[in-house]
């Protein structure tokens, strides 16, 4: 057992959450002395999060679970800048409505794993728009240095790559800094979380709240979560693995934590399920063949917990006649595939986008050429014809499979 007092950083620690705190023993005592509010920060520049964000839901998840109080602040204001951080490249301008849309898909998730009754929901447009702009720069400039701002990651690794760093993105930093100042006088938040790259804005954030208004806040980001053999947490072969059900199906899920490399299985567990961390060290310890029954309760848990139960018990029943006794399930996911009398057929190619399990026709032609995909179970390697009278009889569509991720392309008239 750890030295700390909290129940809150007592579990962040002991699950694996913590890669570095602005000052750990402050925000334990703060937390053992009663209630904290923190807060982690989503721009609205996709429909859903992807399992990559898990983490940090998971961090909101736990402040409930000891007591805290969450908030979800969405970045309705700096999605229309964006962040600079891990990026490459700079993001597209989205409009208004855009985020919006965005805004109302990221939250679907939050409802499942968070009580949004005991959990507060802000949006940074509300003062970031409010600024005039030689306001802003009275206001705050002062408060930073480009000498300080040249020396964080998120900045410095565009530099060094000689990518192009534009001035909107170079105010991102100033923004989130101002977050958490709002943050702070409109709901006495003392926490800001994220990920590892997001260090260089959090302490930003503590620093100007230290300067600004003489407040003691605090800053904690996670490690970047990646698998066992190198990869970003939540990108695979067949794309993105998004948490919202209609763009990623409850089994599709299933099967990615079921496909859990057997060296990330403990450390996922005590990320991503609410396990007693005794259960999850028996299950860590099985051996050979045996670690596939921690992965599948992995993959009950954490599709449960996003999903509900019974999603969970359909895609295990699912995969298993599948893959186990080689039968079709009527809880594989299902995607109606909108025939007329033209054309009389698809192609291999024209199936694989269709069913959703690539994101391009271009991305379709690739995995077939790579011999990942399965039409009925047999192989393809290269695009074909495929006319309606070829889907299985008993289910009157097309097994259409990429990888092991496997959906019924049922054929239905306009």
């Amino acid at each position: 057992m750890s030295d700390y007092k909290s129940d809150l950083v007592r579990t962040l620690v002991e699950r694996g959450y913590l890669y570095q705190a602005t000052d750990i023993e402050g925000l334990d005592a703060a937390a053992a002395k009663g209630p904290v509010t923190g807060y982690i920060g989503f721009d609205a520049t996709a429909s859903s999060l992807h399992v990559g964000s898990l983490v940090q839901i998971m961090m909101l998840r736990r402040m409930q679970q000891a007591g805290h109080t969450p908030i979800i602040l969405f970045g309705g204001g700096t999605s229309k800048i964006g962040d600079p951080s891990g990026k490459d490249k700079s993001r597209s301008m989205l409009s208004h409505e855009q985020i919006q849309a965005n805004k109302d898909g990221i939250l679907q998730p939050f409802g499942k794993l968070l009580d949004m009754g005991k959990a507060v929901v802000a949006d940074n447009d509300d003062w970031l728009s409010q600024f005039g702009y030689l306001d802003f720069l009275r206001e705050y400039g002062t408060h930073f240095t480009i000498n300080r701002m040249l020396t964080f990651d998120s900045v410095k690794s565009r530099l060094e790559r000689e990518q192009p760093l534009t001035f909107l993105e170079f105010n991102y930093m100033l923004l989130q800094a101002v977050d958490f100042l709002e943050l702070s006088r409109r709901h006495g938040c003392a926490l800001q979380l994220g990920g590892a790259d997001q260090w260089g804005n959090i302490v930003n954030g503590v620093e100007l709240c230290r300067r600004v208004d003489g407040k003691e806040v605090f800053g904690f980001t996670t490690p970047l979560i990646t698998t066992a053999s190198g990869a970003k947490m939540g990108k695979t072969a067949e794309g993105a693995v998004w948490l919202n059900a209609d763009m990623r199906s409850p089994y599709d899920y299933w099967q990615f934590w079921r496909n859990t490399e057997d060296a990330d299985v403990g450390r996922f567990l005590r990320l991503f399920t609410d396990l007693p961390l005794a259960e999850i060290a028996r299950l860590e310890a099985l051996q050979g063949a045996e670690i596939n029954e921690a992965k599948i309760v992995l993959a009950n848990t954490a599709t449960a917990m996003l999903h509900r139960e019974p999603a969970a018990k359909q895609a295990e029943e699912a995969a298993k006649a599948a893959f186990v006794e080689g039968r079709l399930s009527a809880n594989l996911p299902t995607v109606d595939l909108i025939i007329d009398k033209f054309p009389k057929s698809r192609t291999t190619a024209a199936l694989v986008y269709e069913a959703k399990l690539t994101t391009s026709m271009k991305e379709a032609k690739r995995k077939i050429a790579e011999g990942a995909v399965r039409i009925n179970d047999e192989r393809i390697t290269e695009s074909r014809d495929h006319t309606y009278g070829e889907v299985l009889a008993d289910v009157r569509a097309f097994k259409v499979q990429l990888g092991k991720r496997i959906v019924l392309l049922k054929p239905v008239k306009k």
